[in-house]
């Protein structure tokens, strides 16, 4: 699919997932909780989501700085942002949702995730939208992993 093509797609269904008006930070969370498999039936039903949370270790400070520019780099944010939903899940509270096996998955294989996993295909259910595969590497997603700690673990502080 050409960029341009792609683009449209994404600025007409971020325009449709906006119409529902602002909702406070928290409502946001517990939306994003909910839909993205948040409850025990959904995580446990996935392969990849067995084990601790991915933010229940400490961020490594030198590849969260390499996932935010790769995050910024890839376009992430068109589709995600940090406490409010946009065209995908809010990605606030994420690395205590998930285990980074499964994000990691989420992240490289999008497309054999939404046919194979519970709760990737759940949220392509609820936002009708297949994450793209950006082309990262196991070494990236894994720095993209870690700016979502490190997020999650900046919030915690605050």
């Amino acid at each position: 699919m050409n960029v341009l093509v792609r683009g449209l797609l994404l600025a007409a269904l971020a325009a449709a997932m906006g119409c529902g008006g602002s909702k406070s930070a928290d409502e946001g969370k517990d939306e994003a909780r909910a839909s993205t498999g948040g409850s025990g039936a959904s995580a446990s039903a996935s392969k990849f989501d067995q084990g601790p949370r991915a933010g229940e270790s400490a961020a490594n400070e030198e590849l969260a700085e390499r996932g935010e520019k790769l995050f910024q780099e890839k376009g992430c944010s068109a589709c995600h942002a940090f406490g409010k939903r946009s065209a995908g899940p809010d990605l606030a509270g994420v690395s205590m949702r998930r285990t980074a096996r499964w994000m990691e998955n989420q992240i490289l294989h999008p497309d054999v995730m939404v046919k194979e996993d519970p709760i990737s295909r759940a949220m392509f259910g609820e936002f009708a939208l297949q994450m793209p595969n950006q082309g990262l590497t196991p070494e990236e997603a894994k720095a993209v992993i870690e700016y979502f700690k490190h997020q999650d673990q900046e919030a915690d502080e605050d």
